[in-house]
């Protein structure tokens, strides 16, 4: 009798496993998943969910577009993950995108078009204590309204803020002291900051949506979201061009960063992907800058390869970078591909992952057009941008785990490796015991049951 019992509890265990695993149904085709990777959607129902972060207790904060921030306790192994216990824990519904929090869990910091909030939170009740200090103003615009956070872990009291411009092509940004399309530096513990009072750390920048800083050196890289509908001597070249573009900016804790206050290009000049289809390209190659001027814009060509920087990477035109997250060692850079809205074909709705060497660079050269490789991905693009997900927001978890915000279907991924493996295994996981311990209560649930029903 025991070696049946046995028997029974081996064969029923991995459909009790299976049956335990939070299962959740997309309105669209299964997602594509790269081989050796697995994604899961874990949360449905969200309103617009853009950025994404942890607290040092392991919830789960979440930026709802027009909402405000809600929180989640996060249970589960693997890719079988459980949010629940939701909380409000700003109620404002003018935040929009950015998010960050500091390693003690004591300060949060949320944006809106406008201001830079900084909360005094709790993580343990996953609650913010009175109002919100406004510590960065004087943001507002009409058009690219997201404000991304970057509180840097390499140097001490640097918050990097990230602003766009006020039109698809904003020719007033040519001068510095307008503010707009941007990223620059402030300190946190400061209040009432108007936004041009801050640091320069680069400009030129149409709409650097994903900002990050690599945890190996404290290199910080943007993400640029180019201009659409772009013409060159007359011609309408916007279907193949402008390169979205990967852009390096130094390291903040660095006194002679070479690379401080430089202007990236925008609204002159703009990085070239298909070069066939630029009137009068010459010896331009893809990742250079190229003019768009009314007259005669291969005249000024010279001026965008000499006096404005060039960006590190580029990516197909439209493809929509929205953020941007390292893994702990500084090896991957991961980047979610929010997709395009006027394209022929539509490109991008993917998160994908941009390899790094020891020297804190990217591994592909400047004018590679492979930099990308997807993750996971929509599997019809035909659908979208209507029927599928479009990845917003990224947001590592404690054990390593990658976590994906879609703002048009109201959803949430977890991506792991095969086997429901760390994608990051650099990162403080759950301690062995915990997990082991998980197993065996799984394991001796199963047992307990099935030997009720063996012995009824």
């Amino acid at each position: 009798m025991l070696a049946e019992l046995l028997f029974t509890i081996a064969a029923l265990q991995p459909r009790a496993l299976a049956q335990s695993c939070p299962s959740l149904t997309a309105s669209y085709p299964a997602p594509s998943v790269a081989s050796g990777y697995e994604a899961r959607l874990i949360a449905q129902g969200l309103t617009k969910p853009r950025g994404i972060i942890f607290d040092n207790k392991g919830n789960l904060l979440v930026v709802e577009r027009g909402n405000g921030v809600s929180a989640f306790a996060v249970s589960g192994t693997g890719s079988c993950i459980t949010l629940s216990e939701k909380k409000t824990v700003v109620g404002d519904g003018s935040l929009n995108h950015g998010i960050e929090i500091t390693d003690d869990g004591k300060t949060l910091y949320v944006s809106s078009v406008e201001t830079v909030f900084k909360y005094d939170y709790d993580s343990s009740s996953m609650t913010t204590k009175g109002q919100g200090k406004a510590i960065i103003t004087g943001m507002t615009s009409n058009d690219l309204l997201t404000r991304t956070l970057l509180l840097s872990r390499k140097s001490k009291n640097k918050l990097v803020v990230s602003r766009g411009g006020n039109d698809n092509i904003d020719l007033s940004t040519v001068d510095i002291n307008n503010g707009m399309s941007q990223i620059r530096i402030f300190d946190p513990t400061k209040d009432s900051q108007n936004y041009t009072a801050g640091t320069t750390l680069g400009w030129g920048l149409r709409n650097a949506v994903g900002v990050a800083e690599n945890p190996k050196d404290g290199g910080v890289w943007s993400a640029e979201n180019n201009a659409d509908n772009i013409e060159r001597d007359g011609f309408e070249i916007h279907e193949n061009n402008p390169a979205e573009e990967l852009n390096y900016h130094g390291k903040l804790d660095d006194s002679n960063n070479p690379l401080l206050g430089k202007n990236y290009g925008y609204p002159l000049c703009y990085g070239a992907w298909n070069i066939t289809e630029i009137p009068s390209a010459g010896t331009l190659q893809i990742g250079q800058q190229f003019a768009i001027a009314e007259n005669n814009a291969t005249t000024q060509d010279s001026f965008c390869r000499n006096d404005r920087q060039a960006p590190r990477l580029v990516f197909q035109p439209h493809t929509s970078p929205l953020d941007l997250k390292f893994d702990g060692k500084g090896e991957n850079l991961y980047v979610t591909l929010h997709g395009s809205w006027n394209r022929h074909d539509p490109v991008g709705y993917s998160v994908s992952v941009i390899k790094f060497g020891s020297d804190g660079q990217p591994t592909e050269s400047s004018t590679s057009t492979k930099a990308l490789s997807p993750i996971i991905s929509n599997s019809n693009t035909s659908g979208c941008p209507g029927s599928c997900f479009r990845p917003a927001g990224l947001g590592w978890d404690r054990n390593g785990r990658l976590y994906m915000t879609s703002d048009s279907t109201g959803e949430i991924y977890v991506i792991v490796k095969a086997g429901g493996k760390a994608l990051d295994d650099s990162r403080p996981a759950a301690s062995a015991a915990s997990s082991n311990s998980n197993a065996l209560s799984g394991l001796l649930i199963t047992v307990l049951a099935c030997a009720f029903v063996w012995f009824l």
